[in-house]
């Protein structure tokens, strides 16, 4: 008896690029905090990894607001922004809250400016995925295809998981982000404060270094001493106010 494999081959395949893809994601993001630049990096694993995507884009509003666009090739990227209003792939997940997919253009009745232009640009398939990211920030993942029927069932689900997993990903940059400015504001005010102030004009004198050096020593001891910041500046500013034995 023959039995025909090649569906659960092709299934398989589809998990391994999937889990490839979200692992590729996770390692390019992890250390970003630049919302763009991570934008900007998903678009291009994401068009890099997928088979059958041609291009992919991102469109992002906040407080219902559009504040960008990410696209793997730059001549694309306005399919991503709302030029054409809200009749756009993108702007119906985002609005519907679900995944919209059009395997051929060329038989799509919906979005008739944006699908007639994106024909002109080569696009003949477009799976738009919403992207919930936080209470301030959303947005839409859009995949094409330069050829129609190329966006199978099987991209539809990588398109649903790469936007679950996206949204987690950039929702981690916005907060790295913030947790950065919180951090650089401290700094700035820990510069001019009191003792530690003084500590770190004692280690710019003592090692012709900027401020924002002075500062990451002073911390690098206190972590390796195990004991508070200003505990640290205390002891430096004290050894160095003694006076010496003549």
């Amino acid at each position: 008896m023959n039995l025909d494999t090649r569906e659960p081959v092709e299934e398989n395949l589809g998990v391994l690029e999937t889990a490839a893809l979200l692992r590729e994601l996770t390692a390019g993001l992890l250390d970003v905090t630049d919302f763009d630049e991570a934008l900007g990096r998903l678009v291009r694993i994401t068009r890099a990894a997928v088979p059958g995507v041609a291009w992919c884009g991102f469109t992002t509003l906040r407080a219902g607001e559009p504040v960008g666009v990410a696209a793997s090739d730059p001549r694309l990227a306005e399919l991503d922004d709302l030029r054409h209003g809200p009749d756009t792939p993108a702007m119906s997940a985002i609005r519907r809250r679900e995944m919209v997919f059009s395997a051929d253009l060329s038989l799509e009745d919906h979005w008739p400016a944006w699908t007639r232009h994106a024909q002109e640009l080569g696009v003949h398939g477009v799976v738009a995925a919403p992207v919930d990211i936080d209470d301030q920030v959303i947005g839409a993942v859009n995949l094409y295809a330069g050829a129609p029927g190329a966006l199978s069932a099987r991209r539809q689900l990588t398109a649903m998981l790469l936007a679950e997993h996206a949204g987690l990903l950039l929702a981690a940059v916005r907060e790295r982000a913030r947790q950065r400015a919180l951090t650089g504001e401290q700094d700035a005010t820990l510069l001019t404060e009191g003792v530690i102030g003084q500590a770190i004009g004692v280690i710019m004198t003592q090692r012709g270094c900027p401020a924002p050096e002075a500062l990451q020593v002073l911390r690098s001891a206190a972590s390796s001493l195990d004991i508070p910041l200003r505990e640290v500046a205390d002891r430096l500013v004290a050894t160095v106010s003694r006076p010496r034995e003549g």
